[in-house]
């Protein structure tokens, strides 16, 4: 088994949050407390350490307690980069990451993602799940679709990572798909339909928070 110890967790914060009007997604509260520190407390018991890929309002994020990484490609390059940011300073084999703006994803996301990544032997482990607004009538018509920025990955993938977004590449499906992906499906019974709705307006994210 992949042991919790060898997994870091990377928090992705770094984006412009243009939907929610430029605010700083990661910092919106959320039942009272900024979204991506809700996110951490989470991510925690899942992982043996956590570390935030931010791009701006640093020092509000280090107030969290863990390490934080800008990105290291420039202008706001998407969640590639942040992915790439975390590889390179992640100290374990593995990685999982977690965007700040999905605050209900499952609590034992990482475990079924690692089970799959050992049982299919592949290099990275992605969730798909349902993809609903949350409070409307469950499974009707959905569809279970890759969620890739809830994705653990080995971290020997990191020079193909630099390879791919030093040639220009941002796109993760198309990073992702050179490597031998398994989709990890969250739809069980009693898996939770919304826990993977991710809030891009401040109206989903107070409605979220009425969940």
């Amino acid at each position: 088994m992949i042991a919790r110890e060898d997994i870091t967790g990377l928090i992705l914060a770094g984006g412009r949050g243009s939907r929610m009007g430029g605010v700083d997604k990661g910092l919106q509260n959320f039942r009272g407390v900024p979204l991506a520190l809700h996110t951490m407390l989470r991510l925690a018991p899942q992982v043996g350490e956590v570390m935030v890929n931010a791009n701006r309002n640093l020092a509000a994020y280090e107030s969290f307690g863990v390490p934080v990484w800008p990105d290291v490609l420039s202008d706001y390059a998407g969640p590639l980069a942040g992915f790439l940011t975390g590889l390179e300073r992640c100290e374990t084999a593995y990685m999982v990451t977690v965007p700040c703006d999905t605050p209900l994803f499952p609590q034992d996301m990482v475990a079924r993602l690692a089970e799959a990544m050992e049982r299919e032997d592949a290099d990275i482990a992605m969730a798909a799940a349902r993809e609903e607004d949350p409070g409307s009538e469950s499974g009707a018509g959905s569809q279970v679709r890759a969620q890739p920025v809830f994705s653990l990955i080995r971290h020997e993938l990191m020079e193909s990572l630099v390879q791919f977004t030093h040639g220009g590449g941002r796109k993760i499906d198309a990073w992702t798909g050179q490597h031998k992906t398994v989709l990890v499906p969250f739809d069980r019974p009693g898996d939770d339909a919304s826990a993977f709705f991710n809030a891009n307006t401040l109206a989903e994210l107070h409605k979220l928070e009425q969940q």
